[in-house]
């Protein structure tokens, strides 16, 4: 779902309010505000100047609505209050709700790009941002770096009435999923398909169709979703990746990836086309 209430922006219309909206991190946790009846909020200009709190790294990422909307890291986090909390990004979600989970990723996959764009991957230079566009330039050499996007596949693969989960080493305990993995250069997306499932767990698919996709901010992915059909070969685990995988009906899944990660929306297509 596109952005509703947000425009994505290289520099503010108007200087720096106290209505602002500041995303701001540290390392993978974000800074909300919490109030007295728990509710969480994304803190603005006004909220850190009356706790003190003073950001850096700052990036100007667009407006919601009428707010000036920025980026960036906590200097003096040694100060943070009861009210101001750091929240593991990817539990945000049920926090603040979708909109701003779209905006925390978008604003999260900025400031690790410019972490990782200060200097020139060919000649080392300094780089500086452009004025124009979203990138960054070597003033040295004049190459020009913009934000990094890794395109993935997200895969549901059904046989009859049972879809196919793994469980992957990276996993929390008992948490299985559908298949993913990232393109490589030079192979298209039903190449890839077909390659990280048959390197997962040894079979081939057939009937692939586009699903959806999803921004994944971990720290810059695209997941690309499809379905399948089981087309031949038994399952064999490629044991460096994977625990566990096999073959559950609608009324035998285990425990699988919560809201917003587009896996939940394929597994529950599979369960709605199955009742």
């Amino acid at each position: 779902m596109p952005f509703e209430k947000f425009t994505r922006g290289i520099k503010p219309g108007k200087k720096e309010s106290e209505n602002s909206l500041y995303f701001i991190f540290k390392k993978d946790k974000l800074l909300l505000n919490k109030n007295k009846n728990h509710e969480y909020f994304i803190p603005s200009s006004q909220n850190l100047k009356d706790l003190n709190l003073e950001a850096e790294k700052l990036i100007f990422i667009g407006k919601y609505e009428e707010q000036n909307c920025f980026t960036g890291k906590l200097k003096n986090d040694g100060k943070v209050k009861n009210n101001i909390v750091f929240c593991e990004f990817r539990k945000i979600y049920t926090l603040i709700g979708p909109d701003f989970f779209r905006i925390a990723g978008y604003a999260f996959q900025l400031i690790t790009w410019n972490e990782n764009s200060l200097y020139c991957g060919r000649c080392g230079g300094r780089t500086e941002d452009m004025e124009e566009e979203r990138a960054k330039i070597c003033p040295q050499c004049n190459l020009i770096a913009y934000p990094t996007i890794s395109p993935a596949v997200i895969v549901a693969v059904v046989k009859a009435d049972a879809i196919l989960l793994a469980r992957a080493k990276r996993f929390r305990k008992n948490l299985y999923s559908v298949l993913a993995g990232f393109t490589e250069v030079g192979e298209n997306i039903e190449e890839c398909i077909q390659r990280e499932i048959k390197e997962e767990v040894g079979i081939e698919v057939k009937n692939i169709k586009y699903f959806g996709s999803q921004p994944w901010p971990f720290p810059n992915s695209l997941m690309i979703a499809f379905t399948a059909e089981y087309d031949k070969g038994e399952i064999l685990l490629d044991e460096k990746e994977i625990l566990d995988a096999g073959w559950f009906k609608m009324d035998e899944l285990p425990n699988t990836p919560e809201k917003p990660s587009i896996a939940k929306d394929l597994i529950d297509w599979f369960i709605e086309n199955r009742k």
